[in-house]
């Protein structure tokens, strides 16, 4: 199969030149792009343009590397991914919780691919999507018909806030069971050191957001609301803050399986004290905001942004 080694194309011609490999190939063909970073705007840049017309899989994932095999699909279109799923219809998010399957950092695989991944029965699965498709849609519930600077301001106001209320009360309760209890359970040790590391990582990734990124988009929203010009930005495409973001969001989500995994899904020992248990109940409701929080802007904000972008600034 060939490679394409992205990282001796010049920047203004990568895209151009996959999108050509890619239209060249026929139904059931296939090639893999070599890069220096994770290529996942690519991905949504084709989702835009090409629909659901090709198969996008891993085959190195850095932290130097980052290997993709892209294939063209044969005559039918791909199924919806898991995120596209909850873009749709946030309450399948529900569903996706109770099985463990990850919508926001992993949403961009099938149902079949996770339900397979996870040995989980597909079509239990899909019975319990189709429970919460039969019952009465809550518009509230609907972020994808959001404006985007709309959307913006719900994940600052709701998602941002709630973290920046939650991780130093986290920390010191975090650091105060493994004190008192790391001896006899020393993973708690290790979890308040993950912890530490999610909280260090969420403060600048979130201002990075509240200074360049979403100012930017309100910005792109406003030109098109006004139809004014819009100038490019200084870091180029919208895809380069989006690309940093969407790895920093990977990185943060590892770690929160890592705690979710030691500490057995979040289920206290039966010696634990008031402290360890509230401790666990703040961390399960920390994991469930920030997949929320990811997929809003993994999977809804940051593929609009691209496009209302290359729709003003071709």
């Amino acid at each position: 199969m060939e490679t394409l080694d992205v990282t001796q194309i010049e920047p203004r011609l990568k895209h151009p030149t996959i999108f050509q490999k890619f239209d060249a190939l026929s139904g059931g063909e296939a090639f893999v792009i070599h890069n220096d970073h994770d290529p996942k705007p690519l991905y949504y840049q084709m989702i835009a343009e090409r629909g659901q017309t090709f198969d996008w899989e891993y085959l190195k994932e850095g932290p130097e590397i980052w290997e993709v095999k892209i294939s063209k699909l044969k005559g039918k279109e791909k199924p919806l991914t898991i995120g596209e799923l909850v873009a749709e219809d946030f309450r399948k998010a529900e569903v996706f919780g109770k099985f463990g399957l990850d919508f926001c950092c992993g949403g961009a695989k099938s149902l079949k691919e996770v339900c397979e991944e996870k040995g989980i029965d597909e079509k239990e699965v899909e019975t319990a999507l189709a429970e919460i498709e039969s019952q009465p849609k809550n518009r509230q519930q609907d972020f994808n018909s959001w404006e985007l600077d709309f959307l913006i301001d719900y994940i600052l106001n709701i998602h941002h806030k709630y973290v920046k209320e939650s991780v130093n009360m986290l920390s010191e309760f975090s650091s105060k069971v493994a004190d008192v209890h790391g001896e006899n359970h020393p993973e708690v040790i290790r979890i308040a050191g993950l912890f530490e590391t999610i909280a260090r990582e969420l403060e600048p990734h979130m201002q990075k957001e509240e200074i360049i990124l979403f100012p930017y988009i309100k910005k792109l929203v406003a030109a098109r609301r006004e139809n004014t010009a819009m100038e490019p930005s200084p870091f180029g495409s919208v895809e380069a803050p989006v690309g940093m973001m969407e790895a920093e969001h990977v990185a943060v989500g590892r770690s929160m399986d890592e705690i979710n995994r030691l500490s057995n899904g979040f289920t206290p020992p039966e010696d634990a004290c008031p402290t360890y248990r509230t401790l666990y109940s703040k961390l399960d409701e920390f994991e469930q905001d920030l997949h929320r929080h990811i997929h809003l802007e993994n999977n809804i904000l940051f593929p609009k942004a691209i496009q209302l972008e290359k729709e003003l600034l071709g």
